[in-house]
């Protein structure tokens, strides 16, 4: 079994159901993999629905998803991967933001997981798998 963490960008596709992230994700499930989201993106994604426009209905939608996604968190280990991997960035002159260094983190310590991302932060990540599920806009 795989397992593959949707970044925030990716999440709200699949939550509006854009660029075709939605059917992917199924097809994934559908193989028997898990799609989810790390911890910070969940603070994301609601931070995101709380300005919106459309706040109930954006917040209805993640409630939704949340059904079907596993949200994975930080856990000891992942906090020591987090330094291993800031100050691996660090030393290389190439820093990303702290949520995804805990994404990342999270996922070296589940092992046999994919990020799923379109921003080039998460690919500056030594030994990460990354993967762009968006078709072109």
């Amino acid at each position: 079994m795989r397992r593959f963490i949707l970044d925030t960008g990716i999440a709200g596709l699949y939550l509006d159901r854009k660029r075709g992230v939605f059917e992917r994700a199924e097809a994934e499930v559908a193989k028997g993999n898990r799609v989810g989201i790390a911890g910070p993106v969940l603070g994301e994604l609601v931070f995101r629905a709380e300005g919106s426009p459309k706040r109930e209905q954006n917040l209805f939608q993640l409630r939704q998803a949340l059904d079907v996604w596993k949200v994975w968190l930080a856990d000891v280990a992942a906090e020591f991967e987090y330094g291993r991997i800031a100050f691996e960035l660090k030393t290389l002159g190439r820093p990303i933001g702290q949520n995804d260094i805990t994404i990342a983190a999270i996922a070296f310590t589940l092992g046999n997981t994919t990020v799923v991302t379109m921003d080039g932060d998460l690919s500056a990540v030594p030994g990460l798998t990354v993967e762009n599920w968006a078709e072109p806009a």
